[in-house]
């Protein structure tokens, strides 16, 4: 029986092999999200179920905040960093893309050599000189013909999109960090300023207890002179700590803004304005448009791309080959005259047949990698609703809150002077008055840190939902800060 010769059984073995590559199919895919949507927030409150506001910085109310926020977008170092990885990311968009297209290189040599040769007589005879040059032109192209390369590529752009919305996101952080911080350094002022008077105060009082104990009054006794220098001491240390606080506050703005942390800034004269209500919409239209919700998608779209090239490697890949070359012993006569020429096309075919189980292990780190990002996107898109959540009941707990502190405080006020009044008519003690000018600061200061609070968590659900967008009847808004008053500054790209 007639055997086949070894270039048939070789064609034979390659279209076995390419026959079983080609029945790989494409990595599985996650179908949906294995936990349900809500219809609206679950802490939505009472008529909250419009849009979102616009321009929630603007809302503030605060020209010197924009101003702040303009600042540090232009000088923040971390925000820079980000930019340059926006810009590496985008040079990977044309790496990628580059693979997918013919390869064209050049080269030149040259060489010049000379000889001598002994004569019959003995002596050496004059130099021979040689010289030789040659031009060549080499192209080289992959044929993508499973799309391998197109995955990959794709891939790149995922990442440029990922990193995109990181610095989007950047830029958001950013833009709520200065504004919590300026919130934070108007609260540390007004406490220093509040300790300041509880200082002076205590300081009073104590110099009236201590004269008249000297002076003999039966309503002045050792323990009210000694309470009044416990107060004083007291209120100097708290005046430090606060001191110090607002410090750090100016520090730390200082920082965000790329200044040198010297705390010299100057404070807030108010709080910024807080609106009245807060508009919630639907956590599907309004959550996708986070940047980290964003890059997520991203990268797990990332993920699938590089998973199906991976498995695609187990296919055969195809190249061609051409190139010219040129060749004379005169560098003038290289191109008008040459000596030679050559040229040569080419075409390849490889399919990996045994390597130790490499690829199908690389494409399933590939698939292993893509569960990872689906778990990932997941767990963010949780923490997404978690934020939102916590913001939204919290506003409705610390609006509670301040209504009682409000009566709490208006009481205080009141016990205080009724305090000094009775005092001052013989009524009472000194320690009635120390108590009730106690929990009349200790309202103020209560106050003070809920008014900041309030802001706080109000910032924090514009940075949960991603900034401002125009809801669900209007297009979204077209950066992730949302404030059309501050456009030119807050723009999704940058000039």
């Amino acid at each position: 029986m007639h055997q086949p010769s070894k270039r048939v059984r070789f064609l034979l073995a390659t279209l076995t092999v390419i026959a079983s590559g080609c029945k790989l199919g494409e990595p599985e895919r996650k179908a949906g999200h294995p936990f349900s949507l809500p219809e609206m927030w679950a802490s939505r409150g009472e008529g909250n179920v419009g849009q979102v506001g616009m321009d929630w910085l603007a809302t503030l109310e605060d020209p010197k905040l924009e101003a702040l926020i303009a600042e540090a977008l232009d000088r923040n170092p971390n925000l820079k960093i980000t930019a340059s990885r926006l810009a590496a990311a985008e040079q990977g968009v044309i790496i990628g893309r580059a693979a997918r297209l013919p390869s064209a290189s050049t080269s030149t040599s040259a060489s010049l050599g000379g000889s001598k040769f002994r004569g019959a007589d003995g002596h050496l005879g004059p130099w021979n000189h040689s010289e030789s040059y040659s031009v060549s032109l080499n192209l080289s192209w992959e044929v993508d013909l499973w799309g391998r390369l197109r995955n990959l590529h794709q891939a790149t752009i995922e990442d440029f999109e990922a990193t995109e919305a990181d610095y989007r996101g950047a830029r958001l952080s950013l833009a709520a960090n200065i504004a919590k911080a300026w919130c934070d350094l108007f609260a540390a002022k007004k406490q220093v300023e509040l300790a300041e008077q509880t200082r002076d105060l205590f300081q009073r009082n104590y110099r009236i207890t201590e004269r008249n104990y000297r002076a003999g009054d039966p309503t002045a006794s050792p323990l009210d002179v000694q309470f009044g220098r416990n107060n004083v001491a007291s209120a100097e240390r708290s005046l430090i700590f606060r001191q110090f606080a607002y410090d750090e506050s100016r520090r730390t703005l200082e920082t965000l803004l790329g200044r040198y942390p010297g705390a010299e800034i100057e404070p807030p004269d108010a709080l910024p304005n807080l609106a009245a209500e807060i508009p919630a919409g639907l956590p599907s239209e309004l959550l996708m448009r986070r940047p980290d919700l964003i890059a997520a998608a991203a990268d797990l779209r990332a993920s699938a791309d590089r998973a199906d090239a991976a498995k695609k490697n187990l296919l055969p890949s195809i190249r061609l080959n051409s190139g010219g070359s040129a060749a004379s012993n005169r560098l003038t006569e290289l191109v008008s005259d040459p000596a030679s020429l050559a040229w040569s096309v080419a075409a390849s075919l490889s399919q990996p047949i045994f390597e130790g189980g490499r690829l199908r292990a690389q494409a399933e780190i590939a698939l292993i990698q893509n569960d990872i990002q689906v778990a990932s996107f997941i767990a963010i898109a949780l923490r997404a609703f978690q934020e939102v959540e916590s913001a939204l009941a919290n506003e409705h707990s610390l609006a509670a809150e301040q209504e009682f502190l409000e009566v709490e405080l208006r009481q205080a006020d009141l016990a205080e002077r009724q305090a000094l009044r009775d005092y001052s008519e013989g009524i009472v003690g000194i320690l009635s008055v120390l108590e009730a000018q106690r929990r009349a600061f200790s309202a103020r200061n209560s106050m003070i840190s809920l008014q900041n609070r309030r802001l706080q968590n109000r910032i924090d659900l514009h940075l949960a939902l991603g900034g401002d967008f125009e809801g669900p009847r209007g297009e979204p808004g077209s950066d992730a800060l949302g404030a059309a008053p501050l456009a030119a500054v807050l723009s999704r790209a940058d000039n």
